[in-house]
């Protein structure tokens, strides 16, 4: 597909050179003005699917803009709206234009709003908060309306900086009382706890003050990263409001993160290991880097919220919750080495600190690596790729494909009767390397299609009629199977080649992006830096013509897991491209004797009776029911109480991390030679072995594969019968 790039680029390239587009040519050389003539000329020649722009997308536009903003609505004022208001129809004439009048606006505004907002928290957090009061706070942000007076912005920022200094004023009672059996007073300020006792320990008062003196200084830290940034910083945001509305991977990379963007793809870069993305106020964690340090440390997990961050030789942690996204990340990566602590509130809700080293994120553990295991006295291998891997400069060096191939080849040696491929938390990768693995399991024939905006679709073929594994398929996948991924198992689902096993439906994400420098369509540049842009291409369909976008990849057999009810997919997204269809090529399904149909229903009929998966289902509802609350009590004892219900009610789940098989799985031989070397490969594959121990998932693979051995047998000897 790298080829269809350049053509891209050079299209481009062309038409704009034609235009003659040069920041010296320009009608006014402001920054700014250029950038927006230059993306919005990119992604109507470029784009996949061009946004037309009309006064509805121009209300999108606005509507996004505000609310990335100020998402707890405690800077801009109803007037301040109402005052916007007059461009929120007119922004795509604005766009055409190249006028950032609203920009500028909207920009002033808030800078002026956010220096009131610096004199009202002190304010507020001067004062001690009433914990015994009775009321509530609403998480709800999109619900909030803008306040209409200065009253009911100080009261909006009391209540915010309550509901963050009661989780504040918890833990300093939590740390005061621990190795303490006795129970805290109902009355939290009642007169006996004014005043530390004779004891020295600190009353209540003292650590209410603790907890409010706690939130300022993070806040503090907040508005120092909110005063580092520059206009060009703010104009980003805008710029991004505008390109995500074409899809939700259609991003604007200001000159800095562009930098960061190059470091990230060539995969040397010192850090924690772990991808994160921005929900509304809450910074998530989305990906864990296979080998990092995150990785390594086995405590930090998709979907986990970080909350804090302190770096190890500082005392006090920064509040990241409502932080710009590129600002949290400076604070979290760092030298190789050092430590940085996480305060996170986790999947189930529990909130937790943990530490990570940060080092040189290793891409060892992106690789293929497989295991042989026995059940029911045959032996099976299971292989696990992290990513569909490449060097995009030499396609015959190490990739996915080739390092798949090899391992099939081994675990023939060792005599395996059927093989389980692990995508689950796949994020894809090299769409050649999905074609040639394939490949490896069918005779010859198409694997995906992909279509480009004006262009005929090309349909992407295995043309070798060798097959390296002819035996019983499984594939695994969940919710994070994405891309490459998705067009694998949809390739062997739609020959009936393999079973899918996993989450109701993969990720969903059928589309391809590239990233184009911006500087390179610019003559005579004196405006500095431009930055990139990456925009959606093109997209991917299956053989049977639907696309994976959307709906993803529907499993063979579904099973829960803990992200089951949470939004995680395409489809929770921000405008996603809609799914749809085209024409079917002609493909042969995959000739074998294997009686699928039973097999699937055997299976069903296993994980409905299993009370491993159905403990897994009841708390992926209770963390749905945890992550779903907006409202909560800003009474102590209350407050407390919820927690402490909280912490109960997880106690019934504690018995998934205990589940264990009878299971025994072995590295191959050439693995284990090279143990003997290396003592990290050695306990990498000994935790990963433990891992497959527990997983429930694997072993009901293991079932599957044992039923399809079974399947073959009958079916082959019927068959032989009738010859």
């Amino acid at each position: 597909m790298k080829g269809n790039y350049k053509f891209l680029l050079l299209a481009l390239l062309i038409a704009f050179a034609s235009c003659s587009f040069t920041s010296k040519k320009f009608d006014d050389p402001d920054k700014d003005k250029l950038l927006i003539q230059l993306i919005t000329y990119v992604l109507d020649n470029g784009h996949f699917d061009p946004q037309e722009l009309n006064d509805s997308f121009s209300e999108n536009v606005f509507e996004d803009y505000l609310n990335q903003l100020d998402p707890f609505k405690r800077y801009f004022y109803a007037s301040d709206i109402e005052e916007f208001a007059e461009y929120k129809s007119e922004l795509d004439d604005q766009i055409k234009a190249y006028d950032v009048s609203f920009f500028n606006l909207t920009h002033d505004r808030l800078l002026k709003r956010i220096e009131e907002s610096k004199k009202l928290y002190a304010e507020i957090l001067d004062k001690p908060f009433d914990f015994d009061k009775q009321e509530s706070y609403s998480a709800d942000y999109e619900k909030l309306t803008y306040v209409k007076s200065k009253r009911e912005m100080k009261e909006r920022w009391r209540q915010q900086l309550k509901f963050s200094t009661i989780a504040n004023y918890d833990d300093a009672i939590s740390q005061r009382d621990s190795g303490q059996n006795e129970t805290l007073p109902e009355g939290t300020f009642s007169a006996q706890n004014e005043k530390s006792n004779s004891s020295g320990e600190k009353s209540l008062a003292d650590l209410e003050k603790e907890a409010r003196e706690a939130t300022k200084r993070s806040l503090d830290e907040l508005y120092d990263f909110i005063e580092d940034r520059q206009r060009k910083d703010w104009f980003a945001v805008y710029v991004n409001a505008i390109v995500e509305e074409f899809d939700p991977h259609t991003f604007y990379f200001a000159p800095e993160d562009k930098d960061r963007f190059d470091v990230a793809m060539s995969g040397n870069f010192e850090g924690i290991g772990a991808r994160l993305q921005k929900r509304m106020d809450a910074i998530m964690v989305n990906e864990i880097i296979s080998g990092g340090p995150a990785w390594r440390a086995n405590e930090l997990e998709v979907g986990d919220q970080i909350l804090k961050v302190r770096q190890a030789e500082e005392e006090e942690p920064v509040n990241i919750v409502g932080m710009r996204l590129d600002d949290a990340i400076k604070l979290i990566k760092g030298p190789k080495g050092t430590t940085v602590v996480l305060t996170l509130k986790k999947v189930d809700g529990t909130i937790e600190d943990i530490s990570i080293t940060r080092d040189i994120v290793e891409l060892e553990e992106t690789y293929a690596k497989s295991s042989t295991v026995i059940k029911d006295e045959k032996k099976f291998g299971v292989i696990n790729l992290p990513k569909f891997y490449v060097d995009f400069e030499n396609y015959n060096k190490r990739n996915a494909a080739s390092d798949i191939k090899q391992e099939i080849i081994r675990l023939k040696k060792e005599g395996v009767e059927g093989l389980v491929l692990d995508l689950r938390n796949n994020g894809g990768g090299s769409l050649q390397t999905v074609v040639d693995i394939a490949g490896l399991f069918i005779e010859e024939g198409p694997v995906v299609q992909v279509k480009e905006t004006g262009q005929p679709k090309e349909v992407l073929k295995d043309r070798d009629k060798a097959i390296i594994w002819d035996g019983p398929l499984v594939i695994l996948v969940n919710e994070l199977s994405a891309s490459a991924s998705e067009i694998l198992a949809a390739a062997m689902q739609d020959y009936k080649r393999a079973i899918i096993i996993g989450s109701k439906q993969t990720y969903g994400k059928g589309t391809v992006q590239n990233v184009l420098d911006l500087n390179r369509l610019v003559r005579n540049n004196s405006n500095g830096d431009l930055g990139a842009l990456k925009f959606t291409t093109q997209k991917f369909y299956r053989v049977n013509g639907g696309s994976t976008q959307l709906e993803g990849v529907k499993s063979d057999v579904i099973v829960p897991d803990r992200y089951s009810y949470i939004d995680i997919g395409e489809k929770d997204q921000e405008n996603p491209l809609p799914w749809d269809k085209i024409d079917a090529v002609d493909y042969e399904l995959w000739g074998n004797y294997f009686d699928y149909d039973t097999t699937i229903e055997r299976s069903k009929a296993r994980m409905a009776a299993n009370e491993q998966l159905k403990l897994i289902d009841a708390n992926a509802q209770w963390v749905k029911k945890i992550r779903d609350r907006e409202i909560y009590s800003l009474n102590y004892d209350d407050y407390k109480k919820q927690m402490e219900l909280n912490e109960e009610e997880a106690k019934r789940f504690e018995k998934l991390s205990e589940y264990t098989t009878n299971l025994t799985f072995n590295s191959l031989p050439y693995e284990i030679e090279l143990m003997e070397q290396d003592s990290v490969l050695k306990e990498k594959r000994k935790r990963w072995h433990q891992s497959l121990a527990k997983d429930v998932y694997i072993e009901e693979a293991l079932n599957v594969l044992n039923d399809l051995k079974m399947t073959y047998a009958i079916k082959n000897k019927v068959a032989n019968v009738k010859n």
